[in-house]
């Protein structure tokens, strides 16, 4: 799934990296824990979460990960989207709460980070 039908399934803002919209996102994680983020997410995936600070933007560098999703309306601060903006990292925000937006995402066909959901996942495309 791209981030451009990401940004249309959960009505998203893009807060920098417009550019890269058409990015190819292979999973998502929804998280608050960036410890989590770090052990179990995978290369190109999509972080959703409420957390709003520079901790978000150095964890995606370190994850390689293809973009972040701020849930729940909260909006970074100005240093961190020009942070995101250097480095290359697409930022959305969207008003629905973590549990619906993962939900919707899911529904899509998007695999989640376990080995489970992408199995499912995979199951369903076939």
């Amino acid at each position: 799934m791209k981030l451009i039908q990401i940004r249309k399934a959960l009505d998203a803002e893009v807060l920098c990296g417009m550019e890269s919209l058409e990015r190819e996102v292979r999973s998502a994680c929804g998280s608050d824990l960036m410890s989590d983020v770090l052990a179990f997410t995978k290369e190109n995936a999509l972080l959703l979460t409420g957390l709003t600070n520079i901790q978000v933007i150095r964890t995606a560098e370190m994850s390689d990960l293809a973009g972040i999703l701020f849930v729940r309306g909260k909006r970074p601060p100005p240093e961190v989207i020009e942070m995101a903006e250097k480095m290359g990292i697409p930022l959305l925000l969207t008003q629905r709460q973590m549990y619906e937006a993962c939900g919707v995402l899911y529904k899509d066909g998007l695999a989640g980070c376990s080995p489970k959901e992408e199995a499912h996942c995979c199951q369903n495309k076939e």
